[in-house]
């Protein structure tokens, strides 16, 4: 009996062996931790992540013509092996598919996690959290083609949109388990691809925002606890809605990039004639990394918006913004910090870049150089949000270091720098009552 089981246990042996020969090896670009030095007082800290993985069934060989890593099977262990390596507390998970795949991975790393996707979308966004250190205490999916944004008019005039995307919000409060007073509420989204639908990401960022802060009002807990936003915006730092979020104003040359988005797909309104040569179903064609293909696609199949649309002017936009407190992001809020302790350090920020006009002065200038880096496209589309409070404070401690551009090519996803299009955001972030 023991000769039988010595021998079942050499097989077993034999196995793990020859599965960890095949898992392929890999050489991921090492990203340092970058650290700001922080002395107040703290009742948690927390790690927080966030990543587009590049949905395997949005990947097309004529997006990426440089990567050399676009199957599942070459790219997968890629995310997985990152994931691992960056070991935070919790996970903002956007164009995620393969749930066989990665949620097994997550489970054995000690994740919980909470999915949600649009309405017949075949990816979605995934929320992960430490189950050592928190519990899920409530959820919420916020469908933004349903929701109001006007309290009167017709439905279509309340609801006020440009575009059917199918493009959701996902919304988690998170319990300590060592502390149940104590928790963080989590929100992450994957906003509308269309580079000239500005303001339709603008509406769908504002109606994230206020359901966030209404989700924390809805809860006696809740109420005390910070609110976090992260994930995929699709917008730059000098966007419209990156200046409604975190100083609650548009300039005029906001609403001068805002114009030419007024318009009413035929999505929302039927009766929109079909453009020469152009189907409909093309327009919400996404695909993986659609934006870096075209990113001066025009809009076709749409009219210019009236009145009675109910699409919000500037403001109304302030207005619906104003409803929920401003926001303050990680990298920009941390790097311009950490800049200011470590002048004589080089950092790759989004100002720094020759290309770029931006203020110094203006909200973003400090965010990384680049989050999403292709053949077609290179931009910063990826951010982590603490929404302002009178009950928290928070305070940036850390994050994990940006990549300058020579590091990034022939262009993502690549083996030996990444396994998506999109690079992963992580900070550390301590929070404390007032």
């Amino acid at each position: 009996m023991s000769e039988h089981i010595g021998l079942i246990e050499q097989r077993k042996a034999k196995r793990l062996l020859l599965a960890q020969q095949k898992k392929p090896p890999t050489q991921l670009l090492e990203r340092p931790w970058i650290s700001i030095k922080d002395d107040g007082p703290t009742q948690f800290s927390v790690k927080i992540m966030t990543w587009n993985l590049l949905a395997q069934c949005l990947v097309r060989r004529e997006l990426f013509p440089t990567s050399d890593c676009l199957k599942a099977h070459q790219r997968e262990h890629l995310i997985h092996e990152e994931i691992e390596r960056q070991d935070a507390d919790i996970l903002c998970l956007q164009e995620v598919d393969r749930l066989e795949k990665l949620c097994p991975m997550l489970e054995k790393a000690g994740y919980s996690h909470q999915y949600a996707s649009g309405p017949n979308k075949k990816h979605g966004c995934l929320i992960a959290f430490k189950s050592s250190l928190f519990s899920l205490s409530e959820h919420k999916i916020v469908f933004y083609d349903d929701e109001e944004i006007s309290p009167d008019g017709t439905p279509m005039q309340k609801i006020g949109q440009s575009f059917v995307t199918r493009n959701i919000g996902l919304i988690v409060g998170l319990q300590r388990l060592d502390n149940p007073d104590l928790g963080i509420t989590v929100a992450t989204t994957h906003l509308f691809w269309h580079p000239r639908y500005t303001y339709e990401r603008a509406r769908q960022v504002g109606i994230l925002k206020r359901e966030v802060t209404r989700f924390g009002q809805s809860d006696s807990l809740r109420q005390r606890w910070p609110s976090v936003l992260a994930g995929d915006f699709n917008f730059t730092p000098p966007d419209p809605a990156y200046s409604l979020l975190t100083r609650t104003t548009l300039l005029p040359e906001h609403e001068e990039y805002l114009r030419p988005s007024y318009v009413v797909h035929r999505s929302v309104d039927s009766t929109v004639p079909l453009s020469p040569s152009q189907p409909a179903a093309a327009d919400a064609d996404e695909g993986g990394g659609a934006e870096a293909q075209d990113p001066d696609r025009v809009i076709t199949n749409a009219r210019m918006a009236s009145p009675s649309d109910g699409l919000l002017d500037s403001v109304g936009l302030v207005k619906l913004y104003s409803e929920s407190p401003e926001a303050r992001s990680a990298y920009d809020a941390a790097l311009s910090r950490f800049l200011q302790l470590e002048p004589g350090q080089e950092v790759p920020i989004y100002g720094s870049t020759p290309e770029r006009n931006i203020d110094p002065a203006h909200p973003g200038f400090h965010e990384p150089a680049y989050t999403s880096y292709t053949h077609y496209w290179k931009s910063v589309l990826d951010y982590i949000f603490v929404l302002e409070s009178d009950k928290v404070d928070a305070r940036f401690t850390g994050v994990l270091a940006p990549l300058p551009g020579n590091a990034l090519e022939p262009g993502l996803p690549q083996k030996a720098i990444c396994g998506s299009d999109h690079l992963p955001l992580v900070t550390e972030v301590r929070f404390n009552s007032l």
